[in-house]
């Protein structure tokens, strides 16, 4: 009977002890891994730009036929004004380093003024040594396919370079000759000139710095160089013409602001892994 007691007290023992195991049974814990950093999607996509600059312009020379179209002459002096311009343009930002565009910009009235001085043209008031002064102006019209290298992110800076390539119809209004003679006793009848357009090749380097604004709007301030090949600039008159200029530099200061389209860049939301289900 004891020995039965006991087996029986042993056992429930046991049995208890097994119990009370499952009811305090904890999984072991999964190993401590560090919580990945919280990404964001780079901003790419396309965009729309707009532009207002001043230009610096140099005309490279010009030069024209005389007489009987057997003698080219060049002006003495020219010198081609300044002016604004305004521009417009759609684009797309490949990554954060790199984007293009495609712009056209039109460049406003430049007044063009020449002189050439030798020996009289033989009727009129210039039958001895004469001055001659010619007045025109040109506008052009720019289409150019850019691209761009952002040099990194400062704070709200993005600084940039950039060159561009394409095509400038420029267009030259009339030009008007008045030949007068040096010793003041009187000037010729003006003569005008038709004058011409033509398309020529273009191109442009760039530098300046985006500005954020919000995170879809970058204003844009920056420097532009642009050389304008030559090309047909007045058409023959009385013994004088056709003329052709030698194309001109643009120095160009400029401001404006890129709109990017899809809104701002999103964080990449984490999800943790899921967990094993452990049962009792």
């Amino acid at each position: 009977m004891k020995m039965t007691f006991f087996a029986v007290a042993a056992a429930t023992l046991l049995a208890s002890s097994a119990a009370y195991s499952a009811d305090v049974f904890q999984p072991e814990p999964q190993p401590i891994m560090d919580a990945p950093e919280v990404a964001v999607a780079e901003a790419s996509g396309w965009y729309l730009r707009g532009d207002l600059g001043y230009s610096f312009n140099r005309l490279r020379g010009a030069e024209f036929y005389q007489g009987s179209n057997a003698t080219v002459s060049e002006f003495d002096d020219i010198d081609l004004k300044d002016s604004f311009t305004i521009g417009a343009g759609i684009g797309y930002q490949v990554n954060s380093y790199l984007r293009t565009d495609l712009t056209f910009d039109y460049m406003n009235k430049s007044d063009f003024r020449g002189s050439t001085s030798g020996g009289g043209a033989g009727f009129g008031a210039c039958v001895t040594a004469c001055t001659s002064e010619d007045l025109s102006a040109l506008r052009a019209y720019t289409l150019m396919a850019n691209a761009y290298i952002d040099l990194g992110n400062y704070a709200y800076f993005t600084p940039y370079v950039g060159a561009g390539m394409g095509g400038s119809y420029v267009r030259w209004d009339n030009l008007n000759n008045t030949s007068c003679a040096d010793d003041g006793s009187g000037c010729d009848t003006t003569v005008e000139h038709g004058g011409r357009g033509s398309w020529r090749f273009a191109y442009q380097l760039m530098a300046g710095a985006s500005i954020d604004v919000t995170c879809n709007v970058k204003a844009d301030v920056g420097y532009r160089f642009r050389h304008t090949l030559g090309g047909a600039m007045f058409g023959y008159e009385q013994n004088g013409g056709p003329g052709s200029d030698d194309g001109f530099y643009s120095h160009e200061l400029h401001a404006g602001a890129r709109y990017m389209f899809g809104g701002c860049a999103q964080p990449v939301a984490f999800e943790p892994p899921p967990q094993e289900i452990v049962y009792k």
